[in-house]
């Protein structure tokens, strides 16, 4: 008897999450014949969590906080990406039965940026707030596109610092505290804390953000985050959440599943025009 194969995103919490939605969406739009569900997984049940779903029909995985490094540790073989990030936000069940981990955050972020709102990276000079695990998903691929410098800053200076020892060979790198930023005028604020969803903020100077400069936050919500609106306040030409990313690193991680690549564009608006 043929059964349908079955995805899931795990999380904890998971409510919230719109992934069945996109990728239930992707499949309409490719002709992909599959279920894709969201799965309430606290951390300590993971590991069964995992075991059970790939012994059901089980072919790819999508994790979420706080989840991701706990799926690195448990993929059997890890993409380049990955291997760099420490993290997983992808498992692919191989025909061998290993399970193969991928991280798409990075490659969602830049699809976002560079397609979706056609902004070059080339010599930008890019500020990232924040040094968890965030932050490590998306350093390589946005030095892939060549920036003049990436800042991390975070509010324990030993984490930024480390991170920018770990990522260096990439590329010009620094590693601060909030209140060591030296320079000024960013051509791109990236905020990689969830802080922002609370209404919290690092303590930011007006000064960080260049003219023309951009501002955005990797979380999304309905409403405009606290990052959002400081970017607005400070007149970012552009002050985005992470709608767009969301979408773009589930479309990849739907074409290494099918081998089939979804367009994002009307999926994003749709999203967008659903926004209360």
């Amino acid at each position: 008897m043929n059964t349908t194969d079955q995805y899931a995103v795990f999380g904890h919490p998971i409510n919230h999450s719109k992934s069945p939605r996109i990728h239930t969406l992707f499949a309409e739009q490719t002709q992909q014949r599959l279920n894709y569900t969201a799965q309430d997984v606290p951390a300590e049940s993971f590991t069964s969590a995992v075991a059970d779903f790939f012994k059901h029909s089980g072919k790819g995985l999508n994790c979420t906080v706080p989840l991701k490094e706990l799926a690195w540790q448990r993929a059997d073989i890890l993409s380049e990406r990955a291997k760099l990030s420490k993290a997983v936000n992808t498992l692919v069940l191989q025909k061998d039965g290993s399970l193969l981990g991928d991280n798409t955050d990075g490659i969602g972020l830049v699809a976002d940026l560079t397609i979706n709102h056609k902004l070059s990276l080339l010599k930008k000079r890019i500020l990232i707030l924040g040094a968890g695990g965030a932050s490590r998903g998306i350093i390589a691929p946005l030095m892939e596109q060549s920036p003049t410098h990436i800042v991390i800053a975070n509010r324990t200076v030993e984490k930024a610092v480390n991170l920018r020892q770990e990522f260096s060979h990439l590329g010009n790198i620094a590693g601060c505290s909030y209140q060591d930023i030296r320079d000024n005028e960013f051509d791109l604020i990236l905020n990689a804390t969830s802080a922002s969803l609370t209404g919290e903020l690092p303590p930011l100077t007006s000064t960080l953000l260049a003219k023309q400069g951009s501002c955005y936050d990797l979380a999304y919500s309905n409403k405009p985050t606290a990052f959002v609106k400081w970017g607005l306040e400070h007149k970012a030409v552009n002050s985005l959440d992470g709608l767009g990313m969301l979408v773009e690193q589930a479309a990849e991680a739907f074409f290494i599943w099918r081998g089939v690549r979804p367009e994002t564009k009307d999926i994003i608006g749709l999203l967008n025009s659903e926004r209360n």
